[in-house]
């Protein structure tokens, strides 16, 4: 499987160094940047949830992106799979090939945007088809900019959204919504 995924880093690596630089400087920079839109969403959550029984959930549910990080960075330690900026014979990368030690698979930067995703289209359903796409986009720059495999990718999306969804779901179930007091109308009597 190695074998395939190196093979599918090369070809995708070959593409991206023959995009202009400004691509380059887009995909390098956009890498990291995609993050802060999804801290964005999660503040306008927030936000506007403010005021309502709904807040509290707002508040809670970027704990399990946390704890999707957390299983993945255990994993990482635990697998110490070398970057293929390094150990790729011929890899050519856009972004600066992370120091030793910092290790491949899974993919936190995949983790936490689908765990990301995840998170806000349990507790916030309406902006699945907006988050989903944007994770993806964001795995696929970690392969385009050199410092993944296709695999680390995979797997570390497939690790944040489950455990980000998991967990998105526990939240929802522990400190969920509370149920509002009913309205009375003006001028009834209770």
């Amino acid at each position: 499987m190695i074998e395939l995924s190196a093979a599918l880093y090369l070809f995708i690596t070959g593409i991206a160094h023959e995009t202009p630089d400004w691509v380059h400087t887009i995909a390098d920079i956009g890498t990291d940047a995609g993050l802060l839109v999804f801290v964005a969403l999660f503040a306008w959550n927030a936000w506007r949830n403010r005021g309502t029984p709904e807040y509290r959930l707002a508040l809670v549910a970027p704990l399990a992106v946390i704890g999707a990080y957390l299983v993945s960075e255990v994993a990482k330690t635990f697998i110490q799979e070398e970057r293929p900026c390094r150990a790729v014979a011929g890899a050519v990368f856009i972004a600066e090939c992370p120091a030793v030690g910092d290790w491949s698979f899974p993919s936190n930067h995949a983790t936490i945007a689908a765990a990301c995703a995840a998170v806000l289209a349990t507790v916030w359903g309406r902006v699945a088809l907006l988050v989903f796409p944007l994770a993806m986009l964001m795995a696929f720059s970690r392969v385009f900019v050199g410092v993944h495999y296709p695999h680390d990718v995979a797997a570390g999306f497939l690790v944040g959204a489950t455990v980000g969804a998991l967990l998105a779901l526990l939240a929802v179930r522990l400190v969920g919504p509370a149920k509002a007091a009913p309205r009375v109308p003006v001028g009834s009597r209770r």
